[in-house]
């Protein structure tokens, strides 16, 4: 369902709506209505009631009020103290119209129910007083329009109440102005009953009497003696109330004399009164609606938009305060519908605190300005929220100055609000921001919620949830509003902010050090190197590269094998752009071909990763800001540079958060991955690159590389038989070539680009192992001599090695060389069955066994035992042998060649015979009076793991 804006449900009285109220309108003054000059609002009892909402402590003073004129009890004295504009003067008027019954109470809206509630039927007029304090001085006097002459306070007190008898009756006492007695203002009051006494800004009157000093209207002590003789005479009449209103701002109070005052006062009021309880910010809502709006809307409409809200704080619980999940915050907007309750929050909690700032009063005249404003500029927000305040406009921009200390006008209008604001700035960069107005919103709501808050504060500023809660409304995006908070931060020059808390001040911030120090850094002596290490410190250790090198020249690239490929990280001015003058395959290509002056050999052992051409700008500015922040806090903390801990604070935090950004944004940057590959074109092989981009949300950045070098198959772990059959069929096996050294192909893959590009030789010696374990790829052989094939594998087995002496044989080669082999294993089986049969067959009397010798120059058995020898010499000759035990030594230089013939003279001997059960051993020992380095150490262990020895160790003596 689509919000509707409050201009489309709710409507503003006229005078708000055409600008044509009066600020002096909402200041009630009691004068004015007891002599008939106020503004009709004020001075009609009906329109006065009517927009007058009756507040808990009002109703309770004047259920007080007409039990006390009705004589059904009551207090005789109501003390009413509360902060600058907290609505005295309002209740004030209440109790006038009420006792005056200038118009009928039926006609009093509100009225009724009070007087049912106070048992009292019928409500009798009464003699109203009321003494200004305001408007009188201790040495004028005032002339009556009989020409009676009044100087005192129990003067105008007698004359309002009975006229020339009331003056009569004070007469001694208002002539030498000194206080009359207890028993005369009591035997006043009788007449005058039923009354009521309305005593506004008596402190203002009272402080001006110098001590020791005589007036026309008598001395202070008089003047205390009076108010208290006055107090205890109200007790003694039973339908007679004094309202005595006090304030409590020092703004009002005023010097040492005022609060001097004050205190006795207080005293003297203290020992009768009963204090009235001031407006509530809740009630205060139902006081601005009925001041401000003719009408809130239709209630269903009213709930609907509401609900909308409580619903959308409700889904994002973790992002607002708690206050916003209970239905009671429901209740809260629909009762302050069309202003958010957040504007009423901030204005009675904080703004209230302001000497200047009038509770009830101050409220109704800044609203009505806010109102109007909005209502002109057609602004369709769904209720009246902080961040609608549109302090842009000169009205409303001058009022907020009104009530704060001087130095906050070009906080507004540089920062929060305005044509040349930051935050203006911000939504017109970013479209995102823009299209909620959400760097204006939030600026407005930091501003509404933090001005009126002081240094000395232990918590300065709002919190974050705040602000989202009076500048996000329902369907709009949380993460928008985040997000401007942190540009905001960053950006503007008198914002604070220190955890999840944002103020103003109008002391600015280091940022205009901070810039001031950005433009002084140099480039090439602290950027690049900063953003060297940050980059290097970013890839880690744990990787299959035989080296990272993070802007590095070619000649600093080392040209080998390696136990990986090789990453190299382009530098910030070779930055990877879809256009065509692409300066990262430029930059790539002087690598790849070239190690210094050299020509490059393993160009297939290098990757390339470059940065993006459109983020390497922010990327440099965001390393000068860092950089720039980090020597505020080394300067702070040397004391080079003279600030308060505040200043302090936030600059550390804005270091910590300017190294949180980089970070991120060397993420961002670097994120596309090159890998150079030939294309034959015409027979000739072509450079041509293929690029990827990386994600850069993913923790692990170079565990990122890894994988996507694996997905797009530019790095290969694993690698099938099939695919180096494959290979050297195209490359090497053909044009009756049957033969190739298996270290020229796997160095070759490391040298051209159209090979593939393996992790390192292990893959290449795995794939050996399998594709020899079965007839259908490839044989392989140790090493040659003449025709013959020194550890030949072939079907079964696994490779000897991977040095200058192995070789692949192409598999129809090796399958007729296999055929072969087994041929002339069979034959000399054949032939060896034969001489084992002739042993069996005495030898002629003379003749001595004999033996052949095979082609190594190694004997093979072929005749039996000794003729004519004794009885025990051909019992041993006969004795059947069960095990065969055999150890030799080997030169390391030659063992695979030896190790071969080993096998082909010895150990075939016995797998050519069925049932014979054959293992072997083989034990290594190598000494080295330098010790071994780890990279040996860690080639052997691993060759060793693959080879599953049962053992292997390195030992330190």
């Amino acid at each position: 369902m689509s919000l509707k804006a409050w201009r489309d449900i709710a409507t503003p009285h006229k005078d708000v709506l055409e600008g044509t109220f009066k600020q002096s309108e909402f200041a009630a003054d009691i004068t004015q209505v007891a002599t008939g000059t106020a503004p009709e609002e004020y001075q009609d009892a009906e329109k006065f009631f009517a927009r007058t909402y009756i507040t808990e402590g009002m109703r309770l003073l004047l259920i007080s009020v007409a039990q006390r004129l009705a004589g059904k009890g009551g207090d005789p004295v109501i003390q009413l103290q509360t902060a600058f504009g907290g609505g005295k003067t309002h209740t004030m008027l209440a109790v006038y119209h009420l006792a005056s019954r200038k118009t009928s109470t039926d006609k009093l809206h509100g009225v009724p129910p009070l007087l049912d509630e106070a048992g009292v039927s019928e409500l009798p007029s009464a003699r109203v007083a009321v003494i200004d304090g305001i408007n009188m001085a201790p040495s004028q006097q005032s002339v009556k329009k009989e020409g009676q002459i009044v100087s005192t306070l129990w003067g105008e007190l007698a004359w309002q109440l009975l006229g020339d008898e009331g003056l009569a009756m004070v007469k001694e006492s208002h002539l030498q102005g000194t206080s009359p007695g207890k028993q005369v203002l009591v035997e006043l009051l009788k007449k005058a009953a039923p009354c009521v006494i309305l005593v506004d800004e008596l402190l203002a009157y009272i402080r001006q009497f110098e001590l020791g000093k005589s007036y026309p209207a008598g001395t202070y002590d008089s003047n205390f003696s009076f108010i208290q003789a006055l107090t205890e005479a109200m007790k003694a009449v039973p339908n007679a109330i004094l309202l005595a209103s006090l304030p409590e701002s020092e703004l009002e109070v005023g010097g040492s004399m005022g609060q001097q005052t004050l205190i006795a006062l207080e005293k003297y009021f203290g020992r009768v009164e009963s204090v009235w309880k001031p407006v509530g910010t809740e009630e205060a809502f139902e006081i601005v609606r009925r001041r401000l709006f003719e009408s809130a809307g239709d209630r269903s409409e009213v709930e609907g938009v509401c609900r909308q809200f409580s619903e959308f704080y409700r889904q994002h619980a973790e992002k607002f305060p708690a206050e916003t999940q209970s239905n009671e915050y429901f209740e809260r907007l629909c009762r302050s519908y069309p202003i958010h309750p957040e504007v009423f929050d901030r204005l009675y909690e904080d703004w209230s605190t302001l000497e200047k700032f009038q509770r009830t009063r101050g409220v109704l005249q800044f609203m009505a300005i806010v109102i109007h404003q909005l209502w002109v500029t057609g602004n369709r927000d769904a209720l009246i929220m902080p961040g609608s305040l549109p302090l842009e406009d000169s009205s409303v921009r001058d009022k907020s100055l009104h009530y704060l200390p001087q130095g906050w006008q070009p906080v507004i209008e540089r920062e929060v609000d305005g044509p040349r604001s930051g935050a203006l700035d911000l939504d017109k960069q970013i479209a995102l921001f823009g299209g909620v107005q959400a760097a204006r919103r939030a600026a407005r709501t930091i501003f509404l919620g933090s001005a009126a808050s002081n240094s000395v504060q232990a918590a300065r500023g709002i919190k974050q949830e705040r602000i989202l809660l009076g500048a996000a409304q329902p369907a709009q995006s949380i993460g928008v509003f985040e997000d401007v908070l942190k540009r905001l931060r960053d950006r503007l020059h008198y914002l604070y902010s220190e955890q999840d808390r944002f103020w103003f001040d109008t002391k600015p911030n280091l940022r205009r050090e901070m810039e001031s120090r950005k433009q002084n850094i140099n480039e090439r002596d602290a950027l690049i190197p900063l953003l060297k290490e940050r980059t290097n410190r970013l890839m880690g250790r744990q990787h299959h590269f035989a080296g990272i090198h993070v802007f590095n020249t070619s000649s600093d690239v080392p040209d080998e094998y390696g136990i990986g490929p090789r990453l190299v990280v382009l530098p910030m001015d070779a930055a990877y752009s879809r256009t065509e003058a692409n300066q990262a395959y430029k930059a790539a290509e002087e690598i790849l071909r070239m190690r210094g002056e050299q020509p490059r050999q393993k160009q297939n052992r290098l990757i390339f990763l470059a940065a993006d051409f459109d983020v390497v700008s922010r990327l440099k500015d965001q390393a000068r800001t860092f950089l720039a922040w980090k020597s505020i806090v080394e300067d702070i903390n040397n004391d080079i540079l003279n600030q308060d801990l505040v200043h302090l604070r936030q600059a550390e935090q804005s270091s910590k958060a300017a190294e949180s950004s980089l970070s991120q944004l060397i993420r961002e940057t670097y994120k596309w991955l090159m890998a150079p590959a030939e294309e034959f074109v015409k027979g000739k092989p072509t450079l041509a690159w293929e690029v990827v981009q990386i994600s850069t949300t993913t923790q692990n950045l170079v565990e990122t590389i890894e994988n996507k070098l694996r997905e797009e198959e530019w790095l290969i772990y694993e690698w099938s038989p099939i695919f180096l059959r494959n290979i050297l069929k195209q490359w090497y096996l053909k044009d009756g070539v049957n033969e190739v050294s298996a270290l020229k192909v796997w160095q070759d893959s490391c040298h051209y680009l159209y090979l593939p590009r393996l992790v390192n030789d292990q893959v290449f010696k795995n794939a050996m192992n399998q594709g020899v374990a079965s007839e259908d790829f490839f044989g392989y052989a140790s090493g040659k001599e003449g025709d013959t094939y020194l550890g030949f594998t072939f079907g079964q087995g696994s490779i000897g090695g991977l040095d200058s002496e192995a070789l692949f044989i192409e598999r129809e080669a090796a399958k007729a060389y296999s055929d072969k082999l087994a041929a002339e294993a069979a034959q000399r089986a054949k032939v060896q069955e034969e001489r084992r049969g002739d042993q069996s067959v005495p030898a002629s009397i003379g003749e001595g066994a004999s033996s052949t010798t095979g082609s190594s120059g190694l004997s093979a058995p072929v005749g039996g035992g000794l003729a004519g020898g004794s009885a025990d010499q051909t019992e041993v000759a006969n004795a059947i042998k069960k095990h065969f035990y055999g150890n030799v030594d080997l030169n390391p230089l030659k063992a695979k060649m030896d190790f071969a013939t080993l096998v082909d003279e010895v150990v075939e001997q016995f797998t050519l015979r069925s049932g014979v059960e054959v293992k072997i051993s083989v034990e290594i020992e190598a000494t080295s009076a330098d010790g071994f380095d780890e990279a040996l150490q860690r080639t052997i262990k691993e060759n060793c793991n693959v080879l599953k020895f049962s053992s292997s160790e390195f030992e330190g003596e």
